[in-house]
């Protein structure tokens, strides 16, 4: 007999697809759209309630996240919901924000083509 537990990895995983490369779990379903905040993370019914799918994944393999803590994305893809520590894993609010502004501090020390950035020489 399946457990509650069995029928949520089971209805997550049906529309997951594995990135060979990266060893992503890409959730291929809804998410939140392009804007605002939240923008572009997994969503998915749940009970009759819209849920974010990143969140149930790892609650329903982990257990309940303190209210202290949130969950980030390691591999930096919203759309990952592999709840291992080189893709998601549960960090203070801090944490997290250190994350982000360095991924983007990275980010923005690359050029258009990964190569480093254009810089003028004749400046």
């Amino acid at each position: 007999m399946m457990t509650r537990r069995d029928r949520i990895r089971e209805k997550i995983m049906a529309r997951v697809r594995i990135d060979e490369v990266t060893g992503c779990w890409i959730w291929t379903g809804p998410d939140s759209g392009k804007e605002g905040r939240g923008a572009g993370y997994p969503r998915m019914s749940l009970g009759g309630q819209t849920v974010a799918v990143h969140i149930v994944m790892w609650t329903n393999e982990h257990g309940y996240i303190p209210g202290k803590k949130e969950l980030d994305h390691y591999c930096r893809n919203r759309l990952c919901v592999r709840p291992e520590p080189k893709h998601v894993e549960m960090v203070t609010r801090k944490r997290n924000i250190l994350r982000q502004w360095e991924a983007r501090k990275a980010a923005s020390q690359i050029g258009h083509n990964g190569g480093p950035p254009m810089v003028c020489e004749e400046a």
